[in-house]
This record gives C-alpha cells, structure tokens and sequence, in this order.
C-alpha cells in the first residue's frame, strides 16, 4: 500500500497516538477518560479526519471476533452457575504440597481454559478467583496473578479461538482448527513448562513460607467455593473518588438486587441445568475442533444455554464484559484508519528483506519485529497491520511457508504479551479486576511485571519457534 497525503499521514497518525495513549495510560492527567472511551475517541478521531469514511468505519470492526468473546463470556458465566468454581478449588487444593505446587496447577489450569475459551475470558473469570485462593493459603498474590496472565496467554496460542489476534488469523489464513492446533501445540507445550519454571525461580522463597500471625487474613474455603466473578471493567477510576472502585458499586447493587448472586434451584432443575451446562460447553468443543464456524459456534451454545435456564437472561447478560466489547470495536476502526496511511506497509517493505522465515538470523528479526509492534500497538493491531504482508512475503518464498508464517505470527504476537502489562488486553484485564478486588486489592505494577516478563518472553519465544510446524 502506498503512503497517504501529507495531511492523511499527519492526522491518522495523531489519531492512532492518542489511542496508543489512552490504551497504555488511561488516567493521563489531561484527558482521564479510560481505554475504553479511549479506543472510541481515536476512531472517531479516524473519521473526523477524513482518514477513513463512515461505511469503511463499521466495515473495519471483526464482528467474528466480537461473536466468540460474547459467546464464551456467556458460556463462562454458566460455567460459574453449574459450580466450576467449587470443582476448581478441590482440583487445585487436591493433596496440594504448598505454594509452588499450587503454583503450577494455577498455571497449567489458566493454559487449559484460555486455549479453550479465550484469554481474555480465562482472565476476567479467575483473576479475582486466584486472588482468594493465594489469600486463603496465606501466600502472596504477585506470583500467582503472573502466573494466571503469563499462563493465560501462552496455552491461548494453541487454538484459533485462544485469543483474538489468532481469530484473525484463522480467518483470514483460513487454516482448520486441528491443522492449527497441532501446529502451535508443542511450542505451546514447552513454553508453558519453562514459564512454570522461570515463575518458580524468581517466587521460590516467597512460596515456600506462609504469612504468619496478623499478616494472615485467611478467607473461608466456602467463599473461594461460592466465588462469582464481575465483568471486567477497562476503565480508570476518577483519583477523586478515592479508594472506590466500580466493583464497589456492583456490589452493593448485587446486596440490593441479587442480579449477581447465584440463583438458588430446587434440586432438579440445578442438577439438570448443572448437566446441561458442561454438555453443550463439550458440544462446543467438538463443533469447534470439526472446524464449525467458531463465532456462530460459541454464540450458539450461549443462546442454547439462555434457552435451557427457562428464565430472564438478563442478571447472566449483564455479567458480559460489554466496556470490553467495546473497546475492541474502537481498536479496530483506528487500527484499519493507520492501515491506511501505508505506514505500516512502508514500515515492513522495509523490513521484509531481513525478516524472510526460511533463515534462522531472519525468522529473528521478524520475531523481534513482531515483539516490539505487540508491545507499542498491542498484538491484535500488529496482527491486523502485518499479517497479510507476513504471509505474502513467506509464500514468495515458497508456498509450503505461508501456513508456517501465519502460525509463527500467532504464536510469537501472542507470547509477546507476556513482555509488559501492555502486551495484551489479558495481562490488564488482570492487572484492573486486581486493583479493583473489594476485598483483595493488590496493585501489580508495569515495573513488577517486566522485571519477569522480559526473560520469559524472550526464552519462550525462542524455545518454541523451532517447534512450530506448518
């Protein structure tokens, strides 16, 4: 694609910024308004400047990719309604030998679910969920909040549906799901033992001794049972309220109206429900890895699940992060608006000479590329920047390259994540349902997670590439 006009250039590019700005800073001093709102200004901001029109604007968002997260969102919320929560509990505390075995169930638990229903859903479940379960043995929670979003985005690399970028990147390479999943499999395998092992490393005093005395505020094994989980909120709360938080305010709402509570049923309609639910999650399952169509699959087994409650849906579909819907729709339209000023073409005309994926010194360069956009633009707008250029250019090579060059793109922009907080929409997830605990606050900084994230990124990345087949 050629550069744009001058104008065009200068414009999508401050629109693209102030995205960029309000998605890595969503409190900045001058415009506080969150990332949400944010993803929705720079796409505005694409319009009003005439880099896109209107029409291109809703053509620019992935309704497939929206589809799947509100089915698995809702599928989840099931899921909680027919006890995950309390069989997941037993399975993790099950003969436990102490913090860094539990450790390494979280991990292995977190790289199974986002594989099977997405990271970002992986995330917004269990974040809250970990949380009680490291307070309730008395350990500390930075460990095991890495654990859950590193683990998170490295199982999700495994399957079209693991996360949104690889959706992209199922549909447009229109690779099946098993000829993908076996493909990324045992990169995706490796990675997440040398993450366990990276985790164990760095956390291994602080697992091995519990808080003692006051520091201890043990929780009820019957609250980590009966743990329910709130829609995840992008947003940043106003400095002038405080210490409240918007979770605050659901739950007060959740005293008064019960929307969120756990719905009490005679005994034969919650065991009938309770079997219905974990039969069409495995329904979905099967329909996906037969290659069904992955949106309508998951948005089906959430209807079909609405229809077998028998009741009003709406204290369910409340519980759908919406703010997150949201903001991806904002991010596609200003990432599709910079498309289009040719910068990101120009930018890998430049680079395509150095980054071919048949040398091991050029499947580098293009990892490290790949690395660093997932970081500065996040890894969905990377994959919607480059990966049509990236699979053009591995099929000039030769044709049997192409599906390799798609696969190596999911994996290495979906381990990218795990670099800094910004890496992916999961690692923030996490980081906010954190800071926003009522009862299990904890603040996990862009500092604290790099100092991790960066050797765990680099290592995994490297380990898995030569894993990757195609």
């Amino acid at each position: 694609m050629a550069l744009a006009s001058i104008p065009q250039l200068v414009l999508g590019s401050i629109a693209f910024t102030t995205f960029w700005m309000l998605a890595v800073f969503p409190a900045v001093p001058f415009l506080p308004v969150g990332r949400t709102a944010g993803s929705l200004l720079g796409a505005m901001l694409m319009v009003v400047f005439q880099v896109i029109d209107p029409e291109q604007a809703y053509a620019a968002v992935d309704l497939p990719i929206l589809g799947l997260l509100f089915g698995t969102m809702v599928v989840s919320i099931y899921l909680e309604r027919a006890q995950m929560f309390k069989y997941l509990a037993r399975l993790l505390s099950w003969r436990s030998q102490g913090g860094r075995d539990l450790l390494c169930r979280v991990c292995l638990v977190s790289a199974l679910a986002s594989a099977l229903f997405t990271n970002d859903t992986t995330c917004i479940v269990l974040t809250d969920f970990v949380l009680k379960l490291a307070k309730q043995h008395g350990l500390p929670a930075k460990p095991f909040l890495l654990a859950l979003a590193s683990s998170a985005n490295i199982g999700s690399s495994a399957t079209p549906i693991g996360n949104p970028q690889n959706l992209v990147i199922a549909v447009e390479s229109k690779i099946s799901f098993t000829k993908f999943f076996l493909g990324v499999l045992p990169a995706m395998l490796v990675g997440v033992v040398i993450n366990v092992a990276i985790l164990l490393l760095m956390f291994w005093n602080q697992l091995g001794s519990k808080k003692q005395g006051a520091e201890l505020d043990a929780i009820s094994e019957s609250e980590v049972d009966g743990h329910t989980f709130l829609p995840a909120r992008m947003s940043h709360p106003d400095p002038s309220e405080g210490n409240a938080s918007d979770n605050d305010d659901v739950e007060k709402n959740v005293s008064k109206k019960g929307c969120y509570q756990v719905q009490k049923l005679v005994p034969k309609k919650e065991a009938f429900l309770k079997t219905s639910v974990y039969v069409v999650s495995l329904g979905m399952l099967v329909a996906l890895l037969v290659g069904l169509n992955m949106s309508w699959t998951a948005i089906s087994a959430a209807l079909i699940l609405v229809a077998i409650d028998f009741k009003d849906a709406g204290p369910c579909l409340d519980k759908v992060s919406y703010s997150l819907l949201v903001f991806f729709c904002g991010m596609f339209i200003t990432v599709d608006g910079f498309n289009r000023t040719g910068i990101p073409s120009a930018f890998w005309n430049f680079m395509e000479p150095y980054s071919r994926i048949n040398h091991v010194s050029s499947m580098a360069v293009l990892s490290i590329v790949i690395l660093l956009l997932s970081n500065l633009a996040s890894n969905v707008p990377t994959v919607l920047l480059l990966g049509v250029q990236v699979a053009k250019s591995a099929a000039a090579v030769s044709p049997k390259y192409e599906t390799r060059a798609w696969l190596v793109l999911a994996y290495v922009s979906t381990v990218a994540g795990n670099l800094s907080l910004l890496g992916s929409a999961a690692n923030l997830i996490v980081c906010e349902q954190a800071r926003r605990s009522e009862l299990h606050k904890f603040n996990l900084s862009f500092w604290a997670h790099i100092v991790f994230g960066l050797p765990s990124t680099l290592i995994v990345t490297a380990a898995g590439l030569p894993l990757i087949r195609g």
